[in-house]
């Protein structure tokens, strides 16, 4: 009359279970995965809708009148050249 009990999980063979279904694993690579995928949509945006480039007189500014701002504000500081 003396039935043997059935195995407690601790005695009980454990059987690892498959990666795909352990949350652990969607943690670690999944992540990373959504990164590189976030990146390649990125990408894709970039190249689709690229930026013109301007030429130098669109820019509203020539190279001379910039030369020439920066003499000025050396000539009214002339220690400004020094604190760069």
């Amino acid at each position: 009359m003396n039935r043997p009990l059935p195995p407690s999980p601790a005695q009980a063979p454990s059987r690892a279970a498959p990666w795909w279904r352990t949350p652990m694993m969607w943690l670690v690579v999944g992540g990373p995965a959504a990164v590189v995928v976030a990146s390649f949509i990125t990408l894709a945006i970039a190249i689709e809708h690229r930026d013109e480039v301007l030429p130098d007189s669109a820019s509203g500014k020539s190279a001379e009148s910039a030369d020439a701002a920066d003499s000025a504000l050396q000539a009214h500081d002339p220690g400004a050249a020094l604190r760069h």
